[in-house]
């Protein structure tokens, strides 16, 4: 259901409290002025009260010192004038039996609102009457306050940080944003990118120093209020309101509350991912450690895609490295479906991390190091290693604990293997003539026919030759594989008995395999 939008406090208008029924006050001059608002009324019988007041007030007097001559009563209606006053009440029928002609022509001239208190009316009368409406208010706000509160809560239950979001930038009248800890939008109401987006982010860096608590930012005439969204010492993110106008009290607060309700709700989801993380941790361990079931564990850990990338994360506090190592992924992952398929485990002496992995990207291991090593309890040096898939973690993770221990910073396997020199020697115009020469007649023989020589002889060649071992890896009969590597050998016009032409064979599937060389990642 659609609510109406949050307004603050409504002033109190001349034109209105000269309207109220319970009040003698009569409209002399100054007509134009009628809609000023009145902040106080503050009654003085000084000849010049200017110093005491802070504009706004609607000032009554008997007129005792309002001067004696026309041009001290002109000069006296300037003053208040000047001042910012609300307007002029002046009581008849005391000090003065009718409100000098001097006053009135003066107040008109300056669209400045003169009254004359009549009848029984006390000067208490009308100041009550302004305290009265101002209180009323107040109790207005305080109530549309709660409600607005009472919604965001209720929308943080219901759909979380993108319902607190839609609140908050109704009631407040504005737009709001927003960011996770790397300063990316995770949500934007309303939505996609809007130029003040950039002034947030710029700010919440300054120097390589996080903004702590709110901030005020400029945007033209418009103001924006950034908080930052934090607990227990570690950024979650910022939130940004911007208002067309400069903040009141009661958007900060509601500003406050609502990052209230993020922090609760992005808190939740880092203990949940942590949670989620932890749980499928002994699936890891076992996959790791323990041959006879792995298997099984292989089955029922989701990873990501192959090929993979295994690191290992040496530390002495390996338990309260896995959940920093959680928080850390956020950042270089962003988040999302790839967060979730990423597998962690503490063992003795580090942390195993399963990431996605690949010649054509970025090591994600080492911006995870990276990430990690400048916080408390980081880790001492990182190794890595790549995997093909599930049943090859194991094997991965012994290496990539070996070249851990070589020292301190991040290295990965490839770097030092002397397949990978030899790979990335190759200029790449080199290596696709290469596998032209040895894999295009089995490419086009592939392509034409249907068949799947290429992966029959890269299994064969993953084996060691063997061919029973291969043919329970494709799930074929011993007979059908004999068939299929007779039919390769024709196509390609050589022989698997010569040990060069399967050092070629395998060399060209490698390439292929691993990508363009000369570009290592």
């Amino acid at each position: 259901m659609h609510r109406a939008q949050f307004a603050g406090s409504a002033p109190l208008t001349v034109r209105a409290l000269t309207a109220r029924p319970d009040l003698e006050v009569r409209v002399r001059a100054g007509r134009a002025g009628l809609d000023r608002p009145v902040r106080w009324a503050h009654v003085t019988e000084l000849a010049d009260p200017v110093r005491w007041l802070r504009g706004g007030e609607l000032v009554l007097t008997v007129g005792l010192n309002v001067g004696t001559t026309e041009e001290e009563q002109r000069a006296y209606v300037a003053r208040l004038d000047a001042a910012g006053c609300a307007g002029v009440g002046m009581a008849v029928d005391t000090w003065l039996d009718e409100v000098p002609p001097a006053m009135l022509e003066e107040a008109e001239r300056l669209g400045l609102p003169l009254l004359s208190v009549e009848g029984s009316t006390p000067f208490i009368a009308i100041v009550e009457a302004v305290a009265d409406h101002y209180a009323a208010e107040q109790l207005r706000l305080q109530g549309r306050m709660l409600t607005a509160q009472d919604a965001m809560v209720r929308a943080a239950l219901r759909t979380g940080p993108p319902g607190v979001l839609a609140e908050l930038s109704e009631v407040a009248e504005g737009e709001a944003l927003l960011l996770d800890q790397n300063g990316l939008t995770s949500h934007a109401v309303p939505g996609g990118e809007r130029p003040w987006h950039g002034v947030v982010r710029s700010a919440v860096v300054l120097d390589g120093e996080r903004r702590r608590g709110m901030a005020v930012l400029a945007d033209g005439e418009a103001t924006v209020l950034l908080q930052s969204l934090r607990a227990g010492g570690s950024s979650l993110g910022w939130l940004a309101l911007r208002c067309s106008s400069p903040a009141a009290t009661h958007t900060r607060m509601l500003a406050n509350h609502a990052a209230s309700l993020l922090t609760m709700q992005l808190l939740r989801a880092r203990d949940a991912r942590r949670l989620r993380h932890r749980a499928r941790s002994p699936l890891l361990s076992l996959l790791a450690t323990d041959g006879a079931a792995a298997a099984a564990a292989a089955r029922m850990l989701p990873l990501p895609t192959p090929p993979l990338e295994v690191v290992y994360l040496a530390t002495e506090r390996p338990d309260t490295l896995v959940d920093q190592a959680v928080d850390a992924l956020v950042e270089v992952l962003g988040g999302g479906p790839a967060l979730d398929r990423v597998a962690l485990c503490a063992l003795d002496d580090g942390v195993l991390v399963v990431l996605p992995g690949g010649r054509n990207r970025p090591r994600l291991g080492e911006l995870l190091f990276t990430e990690l090593s400048s916080r408390v309890d980081g880790p001492r040096s990182a190794g890595a290693c790549g995997a093909r898939g599930a049943l090859e973690v194991a094997e991965a993770a012994q290496r990539a604990r070996r070249t851990a221990a070589a020292g301190p910073g991040y290295r990965h396997v490839a770097d030092t293997e002397a397949w990978s020199l030899l790979r990335d020697s190759l200029p790449e115009e080199t290596s696709r003539e290469f596998r032209r020469a040895v894999l295009g007649a089995l490419r086009e023989h592939d392509a034409r026919n249907g068949t799947e020589l290429l992966d029959t002889l890269r299994h064969y060649l993953d084996h060691n030759a063997g061919v029973e071992a291969t043919a329970r890896a494709l799930g074929v009969h011993r007979n059908t594989l004999r068939a299929r590597l007779r039919t390769a050998e024709r196509v390609m016009g050589r022989s698997l008995d010569v040990p060069r032409h399967r050092l070629e064979l395998w060399a060209a599937l490698a390439l292929e395999q691993d990508g363009a060389p000369g570009h290592r990642r």
